[in-house]
């Protein structure tokens, strides 16, 4: 997921006291808030090693005051359909899948998102790849976990998840030159109402906007439809954060925005991009940053629920990858 950086400055935001009491009701959970003392950065968190013998991406150690994060991109993002390209992106996309497939079976009351980071960093080992989250601008852990009011880029960290929570686990593998990018909200032990009907608006808006895709038709209309949807069904969407162009680099033109929007652009043949939106309660779906500088929560303290494929535009259609 990149990031859209204005008004999310961390230095700025971290100091912010906790949420106020929504006036709507927003269901059962508990409310994620920084760990105090508040520590800025990430540079006290330890990072789990990686055998030599995994290749590693490119933009490892190469992040400071670099507008690409170390993973500079050309041209228009395509790959050649029915190639080795396509190959190994789908390998990646692949084994992606199966780590989240497996992720789901750990998200249980009492797991820490600790302890699901380090499985999830062991299997993508297992496998010959590599986490992509892991050092990428200087991310700490090998897969992000963000729980309840938290929207995207959660940290794992030692909180035992609790009965009633829902966490997205984010997850992208690095293999053969290839990323391979998906993330589900899962429901963790008893969840209300309110929690498990976000999580499954969240699933039907992502199968809206994948839906909306196919060689030449613009993607703003992936925006336009998500938006559509998450009104009628009175959610908002998170509009700091979009999907991306993926493949040989992580984050990449073209950007695919999740709410109305006029951007210019086409899908064409041998596009690759993740779809990602990021629902909220309510019609408040900004977000503001811990002081780590990378945990994104509502301001409001609403619940947030996310979804995530990498697809290809085929010369016919669009396919799901993850």
């Amino acid at each position: 997921m990149r990031l859209i950086k204005t008004g999310l400055n961390a230095r700025a935001s971290w100091h912010h006291t906790a949420p106020p009491t929504p006036e709507i009701d927003f269901g059962s959970y508990e409310l994620v808030l920084p760990s105090e003392p508040y520590i800025e950065g990430v540079s006290h968190i330890p990072t789990r090693p990686v055998p030599k013998h995994i290749i590693s991406p490119p933009y490892l150690g190469k992040h400071e005051n670099d507008p690409f994060a170390g993973d500079p991109y050309t041209g228009d993002g395509r790959i050649e359909l029915n190639g080795k390209d396509e190959m190994n992106l789908r390998r990646a996309s692949n084994i992606a899948k199966m780590v989240l497939n497996a992720a789901k079976t750990w998200a249980k009351v009492g797991v820490t998102t600790e302890e699901i980071d380090a499985k999830v960093h062991d299997l993508i080992i297992s496998h010959g790849a590599y986490p992509s989250p892991l050092g990428y601008a200087g991310f700490p852990r090998s897969c992000c976990t963000s729980v309840n009011n938290v929207i995207v880029h959660g940290i794992p960290d030692n909180r035992p998840l609790d009965d009633g929570d829902i966490v997205n686990i984010d997850i992208t593998v690095y293999i053969d030159g290839f990323h391979g990018d998906t993330s589900q909200t899962f429901l963790v032990g008893t969840v209300d109402a309110l929690g498990a009907e976000l999580v499954e608006a969240t699933n039907a808006a992502l199968k809206i906007g994948i839906d909306a895709c196919g060689p030449n038709r613009p993607f703003s209309e992936i925006g336009h439809k998500i938006h559509e949807f998450a009104l009628a069904k009175r959610y908002s969407v998170n509009d700091q954060c979009t999907g991306h162009g993926i493949g040989r680099v992580f984050h990449r033109p073209p950007w695919i925005l999740h709410f109305k929007n006029d951007e210019p652009g086409k899908m064409l043949p041998g596009h690759v991009f993740t779809i990602e939106p990021a629902l909220v309660q309510g019609d408040k779906a900004r977000g503001w940053m811990f002081p780590d500088g990378w945990t994104i929560a509502t301001e409001s303290g609403a619940r947030s629920a996310q979804a995530e494929h990498t697809v290809l535009i085929t010369e016919t259609g669009v396919e799901v990858l993850t």
